[in-house]
């Protein structure tokens, strides 16, 4: 008997004629309503024609969460008076529960997307509700995508709704070609919001770690809220490790009564979500990740305590990690959660920050496709027909960076082709249900049950308990006992079925081929380090010093007492990067050999001659390597000469062109061209490391060109090879000795050498007695020298670039500082007209 007295209750019931006229003028239509509304459990019933309003139609509803579809299943069963799978039934993955007369069934995004790549045209759906579409999965874009696609090309009277309680209704409007949206009013019941931030500050969330005082306080707050309100307590927490933190904290205190304390996420049994979704006995505290935002009415609860924070996928491409990583709640999330409480009846939501932060936080969630490993997604789209997805109907395009890290790894899985289509080997990836990673060690390593053992085990979060050794939670998983293990053994038994397909594995290349015909012979151990090698090819890492060098060049780490610590090489599955670590760590991994490891990431390996500079010298090896991982090196004593030349260039750019042998002469002819230079330009060199680095081949070869190493290099005569740069074509060469001399005669007759260390300000360093009867200073290129006048001792006396002042002003005050000094030394009282020399007074009188 259908329940209308339920059905007539629910607000959502005033906006069904605008979605209904919307849905047969446009196809398409938003429909946003508040939660508590029954957009979920009464819209799908009332499209399908099951109330007797409308003409009977088919209706499929697509959930972001298992839990969510089986829940919305059995809650539109209730309401219609039936059991699950007569008029409503669902199908998730491992699990379907639909009649054959059943006209409305829930699937969850990704079973929706599955059927539409095996039945483009949805044959006999005649309604598609895109349900909780604001959360922005990966795959409920990827759906909506597609069946915008159907309705332009092959379906047009195919009728798609987008639904959600928060959500960019313009957006989603655009998406689907200009559809009307559809607004229901009202919540069912109002919600306070009570602003109860922690009373000191808290370390922020990074990666999976959550500061420990949060989660004590959150727990405080639980405990306010029992006391303050009435009713049920739902409280958001962002994973399952962070639930059973604040369960035992809340156990730990005793203080609750008799009040049951249930854990509700993706890996709690489903006994334990059912009793969660009936009504309880006694008062409850349900601790729940976001599997409880949306499309779940949880009786009883009239109260909501909220952490802020939510698990998001992220992409480190530069370690080439992926992961959960934890994050501020968006405000449309909560908007969501806060909705949980007034279900029923007036409730309230306990926020655990303030009201001001409350501003700063994000409108809406990050859509995975911005921030997530988009392989899947590539490999869905290049089976669709759409490789590089920019003809689908996307409210956010794939970043191209994580598009071309996504095409790699099905290029090296073969699951495109040269230009990115998909070939049979893709298709059939596809279809499994996996993770193309996944699915690709499932094909390669052959159909044995072993295998889809611990591919099911890499399929899902495995619980820390359980070790970082993968051989070590296959053997906890088989054992059993937990809610983890019951779900393990049901995908396993799913994965033996669908790699029955693949039977015998087609060969995709030699390395595939030597693992499928390994693993027969292999045991669990070595069955675990097969998968984890074959999915994760460039997290193959190899001993190095204290850490693990993966392939791809990243270093990870163990954990202390691990078992995997001492393994020569091992497979990283899972890794995450702790808060100011530089290296990853291992989460889950499993021991390999190195043949193994040749075989898995047998697409990486190169054997190479390599020639470079390093540590001052020339280094020519032939090296054998998987990615950043040196296999084998050996000596290359006849290493190609052009490598060599680069090489010994490199050194010269890195540690200078002083490697070269510089005598004094060479030093001097330097710095006459940079005085030059700067002087006159054109046509004198640039003899800067720069400007010879640019011009090595004019004034470097042939020596260059024979040299092998650095102890060539010293015995280059720089000098002769500069010289190659002169102006020779022009002429100007010759005035070398002109504009620039290496000495100049001094009125004493001497020749004194001049210093071009100062490009600038050329220097003569000259005794003072030299200088007499000279007027002005002598000058080179029309730049006066700078005279360092030097006492008889050779120490300066005085420094001037213009001796007729000198000789007038400055001379007296050294003349009287140095003549008792230096008494042998002529000491004249007029310098501009004494006889210059460089003999003491008893050599002028002989």
């Amino acid at each position: 008997m259908i329940r209308y007295d339920a059905l007539d209750a629910l607000p959502v019931r005033g906006a069904l004629p605008a979605l209904t006229a919307a849905l047969d003028e446009h196809g398409t239509a938003v429909l946003v309503a508040p939660p508590g509304t029954g957009k979920t459990t009464l819209v799908p019933p009332v499209l399908a024609g099951l109330l007797g309003e409308g003409p009977a139609r088919r209706v499929v509803v697509a959930e972001p969460r298992r839990i969510a579809a089986r829940a919305a299943a059995r809650r539109m069963a209730w309401l219609l008076g039936e059991k699950v799978g007569q008029s409503v039934g669902y199908t998730v993955r491992g699990e379907r529960v639909v009649g054959r007369h059943a006209r409305v069934e829930v699937v969850t995004t990704g079973v929706l997307l599955q059927r539409l790549q095996r039945d483009q045209e949805l044959a006999g759906v005649d309604v598609v509700v895109l349900d909780e579409c604001h959360e922005r999965h990966l795959d409920a874009d990827t759906t909506a995508a597609f069946l915008c696609d159907v309705r332009e090309t092959l379906r047009p009277e195919l009728r798609l709704v987008a639904a959600s309680a928060t959500t960019d209704a313009e957006g989603w409007a655009r998406l689907l070609g200009g559809a009307p949206v559809v607004e229901a009013r009202g919540a069912a019941h109002g919600v306070d919001v009570v602003w109860a931030p922690p009373g000191r500050p808290v370390r922020p969330a990074h990666g999976m770690w959550v500061d420990p005082a949060l989660l004590a306080h959150v727990a405080s707050v639980v405990r306010r809220a029992l006391a303050e309100r009435p009713g049920d307590v739902l409280c958001f927490l962002p994973g399952a490790g962070e639930i059973a933190r604040v369960a035992g904290q809340l156990g730990d205190t005793g203080d609750l009564g008799d009040v049951e304390v249930l854990q509700v996420h993706g890996r709690a049994p489903a006994a334990v979500q059912d009793a969660v979704l009936a009504p309880g006995r006694r008062r409850r505290v349900v601790l729940a990740t976001s599997v409880a935002e949306s499309s779940l009415t949880v009786p009883g609860v009239r109260v909501v305590v909220d952490s802020g924070l939510a698990r998001e996928p992220r992409v480190d491409h530069a370690r080439g990690l992926s992961a959960l990583t934890t994050v501020r709640a968006s405000r449309a999330a909560g908007a969501q959660r806060a909705g949980r409480a007034g279900r029923e009846a007036p409730g309230a939501v306990y926020r655990c920050w303030s009201e001001a932060e409350d501003t700063t936080l994000p409108l809406f969630p990050a859509p995975e496709i911005k921030v997530a490993d988009l392989t899947a997604f590539a490999l869905q789209a290049a089976c669709w027909g759409a490789p590089d997805a920019s003809g689908l109907a996307l409210l956010d395009p794939p970043p191209g960076g994580a598009m071309a890290a996504a095409r790699g790894v099905l290029a090296a899985v073969g699951a495109v082709d040269s230009v990115g289509r998909a070939t049979s080997r893709g298709v059939r990836l596809s279809r499994l249900g996996l993770h193309p990673r996944l699915g690709r060690a499932l094909i390669d390593a052959g159909s044995s049950g072993r295998v889809a053992e611990v591919v099911a085990l890499l399929s899902e979060e495995v619980p820390r308990e359980y070790g970082d050794d993968l051989a070590g939670a296959l053997r906890a998983a088989r054992r059993g006992g937990d809610a983890y293990a019951r779900r393990w053994l049901a995908e396993v038994r799913r994965l033996r079925a669908v790699s029955a397909e693949f039977s015998p594995p087609p060969v995709h290349d030699r390395g595939t081929e030597v693992a499928a015909e390994r693993v027969s012979r292999l045991g669990d151990d070595q069955v675990a380090g097969l998968v984890a090698a074959l999915t994760f090819p460039e997290r193959v890492a190899k001993l190095d010093g204290g850490s693990y060098l993966m392939v791809s060049g990243t270093r990870a780490e163990l954990s202390d007492g691990s078992p995997l610590r001492g393994a020569g090489w091992i497979a990283v599955a899972v890794a995450d990067r702790p808060l100011g670590k530089g290296h990853a760590r291992v989460r889950l991994g499993a021991v390999i050999d190195e043949g193994l490891a040749r075989v898995a990431a047998g697409s990486l390996y190169e054997e190479l001659d390599e020639v470079h500079w390093a540590d001052g010298d020339v280094v020519a090896r032939r090296v054998e390597r998987l990615g950043a991982v040196e296999l084998a090196v050996r000596p290359l004593p006849d290493a190609d000469p052009g490598l060599v030349r680069d090489a010994l260039l490199d050194g010269l750019r890195r540690d200078g062109i002083g490697l070269l042998r510089w005598s004094a002469e060479a030093r001097v002819l330097r710095q006459r061209l940079a005085f030059l230079r700067l002087r006159l330009g054109e046509p004198w060199p640039d003899v800067s490391d720069e400007a010879l680095h640019a011009r090595v081949e004019e004034w470097l070869e042939p020596e260059l060109g024979r040299a092998r190493r650095r102890a060539d290099l010293a015995r280059i005569d720089a000098g002769t090879a500069l010289g190659r740069l002169l102006p020779w074509a022009s002429g100007d060469a010759a005035r070398l000795d002109e504009l620039a001399p290496e000495r100049i005669a001094v009125p004493s007759g001497s020749r004194i050498r001049i210093d071009y260390a100062d490009p600038g300000q050329p220097v003569l360093a000259v005794k003072l007695q030299e200088m007499f009867g000279l007027h002005e200073s002598p000058t080179v290129a029309g730049v006066p020298l700078l005279v360092h006048l030097l006492s008889p001792a050779g120490r300066p006396a005085a420094v001037t670039a213009d001796l007729a002042s000198f000789w007038k002003d400055g001379y007296k005050g050294v003349r009287a500082e140095l003549r008792g000094r230096y008494p042998k030394h002529p000491w004249p009282e007029d310098p501009a007209t004494a006889e210059p020399t460089r003999h003491t007074n008893a050599r002028l009188r002989r």
